[in-house]
């Protein structure tokens, strides 16, 4: 997709009401520092849109960013930031449940996992929901420069089994850094986008 505009349309707190879109939305998930704004940024071709920081936990809002007016990306807060209030966390889940429970233009969730390391057990948890509430669940392995080329097969099979993902889920190596899996990832997204205009 050519990007020719994009802005961040609405941000929604633990207390807001979520937007009642009538474009399609595609949510990022995954744990705090697995580089979610950072992929975010590179999709849109954006240096600053989407806030990062090297402490984890920056994005405390479901943020909708609407895209050449024809879908939303949509940043889900991190998990699994242990410096978070467990009232805090509890709030964020609820939150991000009731979301993914409510949208009515939500298309598919890509779960982001940071490639240098097994899947934790709430990346365990957030695939086994995406799952079960019927999302066709999209891995991004993020961080992709920071492995050697020799190793990334073996990462990406300790994904796989970490997850216990489903025979043909797909997997996009990601790097922020070169931009490697952006095409691949939109090309995926652009369909998504195709298919709900027809």
């Amino acid at each position: 997709m050519v990007i020719k505009n994009v802005e961040l349309e609405t941000v929604c707190g633990v207390t807001s009401k979520l937007p009642e879109n009538t474009l399609p939305e595609v949510a990022f998930a995954g744990k705090s520092n697995v580089g979610k704004s950072s992929l975010i940024n590179a999709l849109m071709n954006r240096k600053a849109l989407a806030r990062t920081s090297s402490s984890p936990g920056k994005t405390q809002t479901i943020n909708f960013y609407n895209v050449n007016k024809a879908m939303y990306l949509v940043d889900l807060p991190g998990y699994g930031y242990t410096k978070i209030a467990e009232s805090e966390k509890r709030k964020w889940g609820v939150m991000v449940e009731n979301y993914l429970h409510s949208s009515k233009q939500l298309k598919a969730v890509f779960l982001l996992i940071d490639i240098r390391h097994d899947p934790s057990e709430n990346d365990r948890m957030m695939y086994d929901w995406i799952l079960r509430r019927g999302y066709p669940p999209m891995i991004i392995a993020t961080k992709l420069d920071k492995v050697k080329r020799s190793q990334v097969q073996k990462q990406l099979k300790a994904i796989r089994d970490g997850l216990n993902l489903e025979s043909g889920t797909v997997i996009f190596p990601f790097s922020a850094l070169s931009k490697q899996g952006r095409e691949e990832i939109w090309g995926y997204m652009d369909a998504l986008v195709a298919d709900d205009a027809e």
